[in-house]
């Protein structure tokens, strides 16, 4: 059992590093700390190679984008709209206007996606994964604007992550995404307790 675990080990280092980080950044995430989004952005640089070699193309562009929306998420928390009384960018409700338009981008960027996917790749699951990867885009510039409903969207998001990833073999990103599914739930309520508190 040791011998195989360790072969496994040698082979998807990457990956296995990959998801150590990643739950370290829904830590983060969830406890509001800065250190969310440079965990993010190494998390997101490993798993560029793990899904390039497992021929999730979107989810691969995916991570180049969380690079990006990282980037903006870091600046946007220590210099957003701060909230002087508690020194920090507040956590808010998604409003109504920003819903109406977040949807019809949802839609056109999974059907951009899934387009490309189909005529442009070999991908092996072009609508899961075009799916997966257009309510991720919006989930994360949602967590970098401190919308609480991000994590009513990645609850769903990684959830069916997981499901995606048993298929394709990747078992140590499948564990991750349990994980981060249990995260998400817990992330949700916490951030609902900071909202009514600062709210």
């Amino acid at each position: 059992m040791w011998e195989l675990f360790v072969r496994w080990l040698s082979e998807h280092y990457i990956e296995a590093l990959g998801a150590i980080i990643g739950i370290l950044y829904i830590f983060f995430s969830i406890r509001q700390n800065i250190f969310t989004w440079p965990t993010g952005i190494l998390t997101s640089a490993l798993y560029v190679l793990v899904f390039f070699q497992s021929k999730l193309y979107a989810m691969m562009g995916l991570q180049v984008y969380y690079v990006f929306i990282s980037i903006y998420g870091w600046y946007y928390w220590l210099k957003g709209a701060k909230n002087k009384e508690v020194g920090k960018t507040p956590v808010i409700r998604i409003s109504q206007k920003v819903f109406i338009w977040l949807t019809p981008i949802t839609i056109a960027t999974y059907f951009t996606i899934l387009y490309i996917l189909k005529n442009f790749t070999d991908s092996p699951i072009p609508y899961m994964d075009s799916l997966i990867t257009s309510l991720s885009i919006i989930a994360t510039w949602m967590l970098a604007r401190k919308i609480i409903e991000n994590w009513l969207v990645w609850i769903l998001v990684d959830a069916v992550s997981v499901g995606l990833y048993f298929y394709r073999g990747l078992w140590a990103t499948t564990i991750l995404f349990l994980v981060y599914t249990i995260m998400a739930v817990a992330g949700y309520f916490e951030w609902r307790k900071d909202f009514k508190t600062n709210g």
